[in-house]
């Protein structure tokens, strides 16, 4: 089964959240973005939807866990089954239990088995038959039940008449020989060996290095974490063949070139029926990720849940690969100012890299307007004007010094800046917009312009540039620069909501900035040509 739409409505910490535009190709998803952001909460949604779905499994105490925090007591049980959790698949049946059961498998962040050892054997049911979990805060053990459903399989193999011609090894190797190959993918020097007498001493050995009959027990936390994950997707595959896989940080315990071979062969033990869902902050797997994109066009997306405010009405699609994207990648593995490893080039521009919301507003939106033609620029916030002018910055210097191989540009808004001072910035190298601030390029007549015929309204271009002009005059009488378009763009922002009647644009000006009108600025505009020649020319 493959996903190609979402809708969560008051679930967790979503009010109204819809995911779409998943590719029908899409074979591996990746979830990514800041601890806390819903990355596991879309899971926990899926599971909902599957335990009622699929086995009738509801109760008030999962009512009460799922339902967003301040809906308590507005919303019903009847409410919660027909209306909070909506999943769109691409040819699949989703209206019965038969029809619904396999479809999903979990495995939480939480996962740890230590040690077993098997003394006794028990019969396995198909794992389609139950749902393993109730939330995805539980603790996940999986890997002494696949000793069982390994050993169950061997012996009913063995009282299987088409495997009578068979030898008692081959039977083996059928059995375990994937398990070892795969390993093997993913380890130099750890080889699975053998599943000890099951009635005796039963668990898992291997051979590490020199060591042979390696217990299961002495593995590393990363060496087990990998393992658990390759034995379960191999044990489980014949049940779960036309699959959501839902994954939470599979790269627990992990080092980084460990995680990327695990994906590899993740993405290799799925079949192409299934899809894998990985919530993830690990830069191995999204580099890994990023290079299964190029092997395999069209088969990996990346959602991205960072900057989204929940609280609104919000759709997320699935994100393109190009820098800007990536570098959002990099800073939630290694902290805000690792997308500053080694990019070609980086711009010093005005800005806060604090706050809670809409931060770095000038670098994000630089970095939206150029990431597709200059995908290996960084647009950095360091402060205010004269921050960046001084050359004795103390940041400017850190950065500069380490990124030796980069090429650094210092870049200013015009402001009120005469004639002379722009040509002493310059000679400081420091480079100067030629108007006065970005805002008067994202509300330039162009882009009004471009807005309104993108949604079928050109009618409107002259009531909206006369409304601009209007508060623009209006900001005037306030005392204000006749190009001081910035003063005036919270009543223009409204404006345009009003003339066009825009929904979902934008929830405060800066969001409708970013996120409706630097989008219109592309290569074919005046205004893109002017940024870029004031900036990298």
């Amino acid at each position: 089964m493959k996903i190609k739409e979402i809708k969560l409505n008051k679930f967790k910490r979503f009010t109204d959240l819809t995911i779409k535009n998943i590719p029908a190709s899409a074979k591996l998803v990746i979830l990514v973005g800041p601890n806390g952001c819903g990355k596991t909460s879309i899971f926990e949604a899926f599971n909902h939807w599957y335990k009622y779905k699929g086995y009738s499994r509801w109760n008030n105490d999962s009512q009460n866990y799922f339902i967003k925090s301040g809906d308590k007591d507005t919303i019903g049980t009847g409410f919660w089954v027909d209306n909070r959790v909506d999943i769109i698949a691409y040819d699949e049946p989703l209206d019965g239990k038969d029809n619904i059961k396999g479809k999903f498998y979990f495995r939480t962040a939480h996962r740890n088995e230590p040690d077993f050892t098997t003394q006794n054997l028990s019969k396995q049911t198909d794992p389609k038959n139950n749902v393993r979990f109730d939330t995805l805060m539980t603790t996940d053990v999986s890997v002494s039940e696949n000793y069982q459903r390994l050993v169950s399989n061997t012996l009913s193999g063995v009282f299987d008449g088409n495997n009578d011609r068979k030898t008692v090894e081959e039977l083996r190797e059928e059995l375990v020989g994937k398990i070892r190959e795969s390993l093997s993918t993913v380890f130099d020097d750890l080889q699975f060996s053998n599943i000890g007498e099951p009635l005796v001493n039963g668990s898992f050995y291997f051979t590490k290095g020199r060591s042979t009959n390696f217990h299961y027990k002495n593995l590393s936390a990363g060496e087990k974490s990998a393992f658990d994950i390759i034995l379960d997707l191999v044990i489980k595959s014949d049940s779960f063949d036309n699959t959501v896989y839902c994954i939470d940080e599979p790269e627990a315990h992990m080092h980084t070139a460990l995680q990327a071979k695990l994906l590899a062969e993740m993405y290799n033990l799925i079949n192409d029926k299934s899809q894998l869902w990985l919530a993830t902050h690990s830069i191995g797997m999204l580099q890994q990720a990023k290079e299964l994109e190029i092997r395999h066009p069209g088969s990996v997306v990346f959602l991205d849940f960072s900057n989204v405010d929940f609280d609104e009405t919000t759709t997320i699609t699935p994100a393109t690969i190009d820098k800007t994207i990536w570098n959002k990648f990099v800073e939630l593995a290694f902290g805000d100012f690792a997308k500053l490893i080694a990019p070609e080039r980086i711009v010093f521009c005005e800005g806060n890299a604090n706050g809670r919301k809409y931060k770095d507003f000038d670098a994000q939106v630089y970095n939206k307007v150029f990431s597709s033609k200059y995908p290996t620029t960084s647009f950095v916030s360091i402060g205010a004007c004269t921050e960046i002018e001084d050359p004795d910055n103390v940041s400017m210097k850190i950065i500069s010094q380490v990124m030796q191989n980069s090429e650094i540009i210092k870049f200013v808004d015009r402001d009120d800046k005469s004639s002379e001072e722009i040509t002493e910035c310059n000679a400081k190298g420091v480079k100067v917009l030629k108007r006065r601030h970005i805002e008067s390029y994202i509300l330039d007549d162009e882009i009004i312009t471009k807005l309104c015929n993108n949604i079928g309204k050109s009618d409107k271009i002259t009531e909206c540039i006369a409304a601009k002009t209007t508060k623009v005059t209006a900001s005037m009488a306030r005392g204000h620069a006749a190009d001081d378009i910035k003063s005036a763009s919270g009543e223009i922002y409204v404006e345009l909501k009003r003339i066009l009647n825009l929904t979902q644009c934008g929830n405060t000006k800066d969001a409708f900035f970013r996120d409706t009108l630097v989008p219109l600025i592309t290569e074919d505009t005046t205004v893109y040509k002017e940024l870029e020649q004031e900036i990298f020319s």
